[in-house]
């Protein structure tokens, strides 16, 4: 079981810069994200879009304001727990126990949720049976490539992910690619690459296509697949992959006893603490009067909570606030030389 002073549900900028605030007072904590990447919306619905409003930056993209702010907190080692979910939160005494969709298990005075709108989840594949399969050989995303060495992949889906990945795993096996229109919506360099392999019979390419059942015992035999025009093929396979795109859900939040209104979770304005004492939230997915959804907003809501968070991580010590202007026991943790 991991032991932490604060454990901080979203890797988004909100939830980089809370991490940031609890390090700089003395607090460990460690983040769990759904994502397998750090940043969350900024990363994954906006990296390349200018933002304008935040303070002394006149503008940067959503992948700059991430970099700077991993840069922000290198000093601390932080331990990132990414691809996993939390499903399960109780209280047993002063703690929080949570355990997530890998059975990564968390003890921990402190829960802070961070998640924008709620948990990235990835769109799947209509046909039920899937399920069965799910997290052993239908995957919606890819941790180790190595595991397709060989062996026979169909990807379904038309954008970026879909066309990349055809891409890389047709160089170590066999790739079906299935897409549903004759129209692919990545770009153009990879749409022409694919249409190469296809021609060079690296990658089987089914356009006006889409799956209708899956056949297995234990592990994925083969799929069905029919077209616009009613023709249907059986395709040997030992893996499906859906890059169908994401979708945002409050997830397993909404069954933790938190006020929730309009997928927002109720909290107050001094420590931005929800109805269960310890569970905190701040960014986009917390509301209260006057909330306005800005990065900065959820900057001031991380720094307000972190401070919360030492009265129940350290309760027999008395805060002291200091300013990193002048503060030696805070440079010293961030690594700083000299005066």
């Amino acid at each position: 079981m991991n032991k932490t002073d604060a454990l901080i549900i979203g890797a988004g900028p909100t939830g980089l810069f809370t991490a940031h605030q609890l390090k700089l007072i003395g607090l460990d904590c460690e983040i769990v994200d759904n994502l397998d990447k750090i940043g969350g919306q900024c990363i994954e619905l906006y990296p390349d879009k200018p933002i304008y409003d935040i303070p002394a930056v006149p503008e940067c993209t959503g992948e700059e304001l991430t970099n700077n702010l991993i840069n922000q907190i290198k000093p601390f080692d932080i331990k990132f727990h990414l691809s996993e979910r939390v499903d399960e939160l109780k209280k047993e005494g002063d703690n929080w126990i949570v355990k997530t969709n890998n059975g990564t298990t968390f003890s921990t005075p402190n829960v802070i949720i961070a998640g924008g709108v709620g948990s990235f989840e990835p769109r799947k594949f209509s046909v039920k049976e899937c399920e069965k399969f799910e997290n052993t050989s239908v995957l919606y995303s890819i941790k180790d490539k190595s595991i397709f060495e060989g062996k026979i992949v169909t990807i379904f889906g038309g954008g970026d992910s879909a066309l990349d990945w055809a891409v890389e795993l047709s160089k170590n096996s066999k790739v079906n690619l299935v897409h549903r229109r004759d129209d692919f919506r990545g770009a153009q360099a990879t749409v022409d690459k694919v249409h190469e392999l296809a021609k060079e019979g690296k990658i089987n390419l089914y356009t006006k296509y889409q799956m209708t059942s899956i056949k297995g015992d234990k592990q994925l035999e083969s799929i069905d697949i029919k077209s616009d025009d009613k023709d249907v093929k059986t395709l040997k396979t030992d893996y499906a992959l859906g890059f169908f795109g994401l979708i945002m859900q409050l997830g397993p939040i909404a069954n933790w006893g938190l006020n929730i209104d309009k997928k927002t979770i109720e909290v107050d304005t001094e420590k931005f603490e929800t109805n269960q004492k310890g569970i905190y939230a701040v960014g986009d997915i917390c509301n209260y009067p006057g909330k306005l959804k800005l990065i900065l907003s959820g900057f001031h809501e991380g720094a307000l909570v972190a401070r919360a968070c030492f009265k129940l991580a350290r309760p027999n010590e008395k805060y002291r606030f200091e300013f990193t202007t002048s503060s030696k026991t805070i440079k010293d943790r961030l690594g700083v030389k000299g005066d």
